[in-house]
């Protein structure tokens, strides 16, 4: 039994009616309020009291279904109160009057009622239906309980009239329940029932205390008042959906809290309005459609009804606890209203409505969802809301809603051409989160593209995907199609094609259409500021560099976002500011990038900057950051959605992994499967450059080689304007110089210096490096000192601690044992963690190493002795670190590492006077007579050998993680 709140009053109105009742005088109770308001538990209780108080109780309750059934309800009434045999059929006596179609020739008047009569019942069979009631009422007093009674079929109602106005001096009390504002169907027994002397009880919602004493009886603790005030708000104080929703809070257990709408407050929803009348659940489900665009107006021309009538139901709805003004309380309702509609009425409905909202001028949006909420498109302004609506979708980033228009437009259009443009604008919006899903939209528009039967903008789309899965051949034709059959004013966009096929790709230009860096040029000039970012990076990429071009570079990036970029551009921007030695920047600009796209949800943004953030930092040397970010990028997109550019993080997660030794690592990134194509691209290029450098480390050089070879065939064949970036020559070199071809690999390391390129330093400095490991011994210093110098200014801490120990390497082959170890602990800074090692920890050997590997090594009897200086007993002196200033330890170092006083002036900007100055007051403050003295003076003096006057840049923690065996041995025995 549910417990009654807050009805002490309403059923106070009903025992005072039945003590009348009791005492002669027949009663007329009218039970009003929307549904689920609890009429129906209110009629249960009181009929429990009067059956306890001798009281003989007949029910029924309207049927929407037994509406049409003549008679339905007062047969249930007779049927209900098990009624003795001779009260229904020994009293009654056919009447041989009645209507011969309501009788049908059965003799008695429960016959009659089985089969029920005319629209209104002939007087005869009134009496009869009636007689049997009244008859019980000499007994003892009757109740009469109709629940739903605006329901009843007509000639019940009927009969209950003519029973009505004989009761008056009747033991008889009859309630009827009913909804608030609901007309019964024939507006003459309507106004007769009104007329009847009767009491009225209106059951109003519970209040915000009623819900909490309903909520303080099923919990078991204590609740906060803002639960009970959260379900009085989203229920309105309708005890059904109180109930449910407690039902589905509980239904995995005791403990209350938020209301969370499930299964039961579904169908307590359903209930409320299928037991009103038929219009309320079809205002119910226009309401629901119509959502925020929901009113009186709206849905009066959707249902083809008045304005008034749409409102005298959803007030009557909105007792109920349903609604809220023309919105419904909670979204699971509307969707419990909406899921309840048949398909193709559910379609027919937001189809309508689409029209409506569009008529009245409705955002694209807007539209578009009960568009897409209908499946079909049956107007011909659909197709162009849709691709509208698309298109801010995805301005907004939304691309699952931007791609579901497209899909549903795509499906309903017939006209070719238009197919085509909404196939490559679905394509646009996947290929921000998944590029595999791109392929099925555009493959089929290939032969159109070589056919020209797409626009400029479109065909750029297609050639764009046949680049992204190599499909190189394919591109070279769709490129000289969209030529000949350019419109002038759609020259930026070939031009941007070839850009990205030539810069990003590597793809060698088409022959005849001319030099990139023209074209970047004449853009520039047509165009003015429209466009113009991809031209400045062509220039830039060809060798025109300039601080004024890089800076243009920067500050476009700097003020856009993912949305505004192409992204192949990007990419490309990004590489050329690092390799004009501003690596930092191209860190800063790329990390903002990739907020902005992890804000935006655009996966394949993320994974190309999150490549191009691990190649950066390969190219400071960080290489624990150019692994982590390589790998990150892998993981964000699988290998058909990576296509050929699978080699670039690829590329850069074997560099790192090799570098820092895990070839176990290494063995299985390259077991991963890579397309075939990629090798028609520079990724395949680097590819190889990361597998040859591998096989380098492991001991295969043999292997090495042939895919250097392939390196430099790739690159001369297909690209020769990149090779100045590509060091293949270098790569080469190093694999001729382990098996013991020495001649080669110096021309091939002279080669590659002969590459001048603004944007090749660091390649440059690398061929130098290899170089000078193909010379003699008293021409390696120039050229490793060189090396050094571009390293430091690109920022490659990896490669700057190589060349380094090649320097100090070559000081011990010239028997410059102290100027060797000064040199090997600046190579072990730039390798560790960016803090010096010490004599006192260890860091540098405190005597000169003897190393037995090297055939250049003096022997034992010819080796120095250690001095007491460097010998294992030497003390640090005291305060050595404040016994130069910066600007003499600078200077000093420098000197001590073999540089002459015009050199040190040029790196530390200072006069060639001021370097003789500083000299002077190190040689007196050290106590040495000349330059041949400091490098020995400062190991003792634990001078720090690295120069203080680094950029911030540099000054960084360092997180190389250098593999010891990637660097020579006699360097690991010096700085070890």
């Amino acid at each position: 039994m549910v417990r009654l709140y807050e009805r002490h009053r309403e059923l106070g109105t009903l025992r005072d009616a039945f003590a009348e009742c009791v005492a002669g005088a027949g009663q007329l109770v009218i039970v009003t309020g929307g549904p689920g308001v609890g009429k129906t538990e209110l009629l249960h209780e009181f009929a429990n009291a009067a059956g306890k108080a001798g009281a003989r109780l007949l029910t029924a309750i309207g049927c929407p279904r037994e509406r049409a059934e003549p008679m339905s309800a007062i047969r249930e009434l007779l049927h209900s109160g098990e009624l003795p045999t001779d009260v229904l059929e020994g009293s009654l006596q056919p009447d041989p009057e009645v209507n011969s179609a309501s009788s049908t020739g059965y003799r008695t008047a429960s016959s009659r009622l089985d089969h029920g009569g005319t629209q209104y019942a002939p007087e005869t069979l009134l009496q009869a239906a009636s007689a049997p009631i009244l008859k019980l009422a000499r007994e003892r007093p009757l109740v009469i309980s109709i629940d739903d009674a605006h329901l009843l079929d007509t000639q019940s109602l009927q009969t209950l009239l003519y029973l009505l106005r004989r009761i008056r001096n009747k033991r008889v009390m009859v309630i009827c329940a009913g909804w608030e504002q609901s007309a019964l169907p024939d507006p003459l027994i309507h106004d007769g029932l009104s007329r009847q002397p009767h009491r009225r009880v209106r059951l109003a919602p519970l209040s915000e205390q009623g819900v909490a004493r309903m909520l303080a009886a099923q919990a078991t603790e204590p609740l906060p008042a803002e639960i009970s005030a959260t379900y009085h708000q989203v229920t309105g104080g309708n005890p059904m959906l109180v109930h449910a929703l407690l039902d589905d809070g509980t239904q995995f257990g005791t403990e209350l809290g938020e209301p969370v709408p499930s299964i039961a407050y579904r169908q307590a929803v359903l209930a409320c309005l299928y037991r009103g009348e038929p219009r309320h659940l079809s205002v119910a489900r226009a309401l629901a459609a119509l959502g925020d665009y929901a009113s009186a107006q709206t849905t009066a021309l959707l249902l083809s009804t008045s304005p008034d009538a749409v409102q005298v139901v959803v007030d009557v709805l909105g007792s109920t606890g349903l609604l809220d003004g023309y919105r419904f309380r909670l979204p699971a309702a509307a969707n419990a209203v909406l899921s309840d509609l048949d398909p193709a009425e559910c379609s027919r409905l937001h189809g309508e409505i689409a029209r409506l909202l569009y008529l009245d001028g409705a955002p694209a949006p807007v539209v578009t969802n009960h568009l897409m909420a209908a499946g079909q498109v049956d107007e011909p302004w659909g197709l162009s809301v849709l691709r509208l609506a698309s298109e801010q979708a995805l301005a907004a980033d939304e691309v699952e809603q931007s791609t579901g228009y497209l899909r549903l437009a795509l499906r309903e259009s017939a006209d070719e051409q238009e197919r085509h443009t909404l196939s490559t604008a679905l394509a646009r919006a996947e290929w921000r989160v998944n590029p595999a899903a791109v392929t099925p939209h555009l493959e089929p528009l290939y032969q159109n593209v070589l056919a020209e039967d797409l626009d400029a903008r479109d065909a750029a789309t297609v050639v764009r995907h046949m680049l992204w899965q190599g499909e190189t051949g394919l591109a070279d034709e769709a490129v000289t199609a969209l030529t000949s059959s350019l419109d002038p004013g759609d020259a930026h966009v070939l031009a941007e094609v070839e850009f990205v096929r030539h810069c990003f790709y590597g793809v060698p230009r088409v022959s005849h259409r001319g030099d990139l860096a023209k074209m970047a040029t004449l853009e520039r000039a047509t165009s003015g500021k429209v466009n113009t970012l991809w031209a400045t990076v062509a220039l830039l990429v060809s060798g025109d560099v300039s601080a004024e071009s890089v800076s243009q570079v920067t500050e476009a990036l700097q003020s856009g976002q993912v949305s505004d970029l192409k992204l192949e551009l990007t990419v490309i921007s990004l590489l050329v500011i690092a390799f004009t030695g501003q690596a930092e920047t191209a860190i800063e600009v790329c990390e903002a990038l990739l907020s902005d796209s992890l804000r935006r949800g655009t996966t394949t943004w993320q994974a190309l900057l999150l490549s191009v953030r691990a190649q950066v930092a390969l190219l400071q040397g960080d290489l624990v950051t150019a692994e982590a970010k390589a790998t990150e990028a892998l993981e964000l997109l699988n290998s058909r959605a990576w296509g050929v550019l699978i080699g670039l993080p690829l590329s850069t997660a074997i560099f790192a992994n090799t570098a820092m030794g895990r070839h176990e690592t290494t063995t299985h990134l390259l077991r991963r499967k890579v397309p075939d194509s990629m090798f028609n691209t520079v990724f395949g290029v680097q590819y190889l450059r990361a597998r040859g450098h591998h096989y380098l480390s492991t001991e295969r050089p043999f292997a090495a080689l042939n895919d250097f070879e392939t390196c430099g065939h790739l690159m001369r064949e297909r690209n020769p304007d990149l090779q100045p970036l590509v060091p293949w020559r270098t790569d080469l070199a190093q694999a001729n110089l382990r098996i013991g071809k020495t001649r080669v690999a110096k021309e091939l390391a002279e080669e590659q210096v002969a590459q001048r390129h603004p944007l090749g330093t660091r390649t440059r400095a690398i061929a130098l490096r290899v170089l000078a490991g193909t010379s003699q011994p008293r021409h390696r210093t120039a050229l490793l000192r060189e090396s050094i110098d571009l390293l430091q200014a690109c920022g490659d801490r990896l490669e700057l601690a190589l060349a380094f120990a090649d320097l100090s390497a070559t000081h011990y082959e010239l028997g410059d044992y102290a100027r060797a170890r000064l040199v090997a602990r600046q190579a072990a800074q730039e390798a560790g963690d960016g803090e010096p090692q010490t004599a006192a920890d260890g860091g540098v050997p405190q005597s000169d190493p003897v190393p037995t590997d090297s055939p250049a090594a003096p022997s034992p009897a010819t080796a120095p002795s250690p001095s007491p200086a460097t010998g294992p007993a030497a003390t640090p002196v005291a305060d050595s670190a404040s016994l130069l200033s910066d600007a003499e330890s600078r200077v000093a170092v420098l000197a001590a590492l073999g540089y002459t006083n015009r050199e040190i002036s040029g790196r530390i900007h200072v006069t060639v006077s001021t370097v003789e100055q500083h000299l002077t007051r190190v040689y007196r403050k050290l106590n040495v007579a000349s330059r041949t003295e400091l490098p020995s003076k400062l190991l003792e003096r634990q001078i720090p050998a690295l120069p203080e006057h680094r950029s911030a840049t540099d000054r960084r923690p360092r997180q190389h993680a250098v593999a010891t065996k990637e660097l020579p041995p006699l360097w690991r025995r010096l700085a070890l």
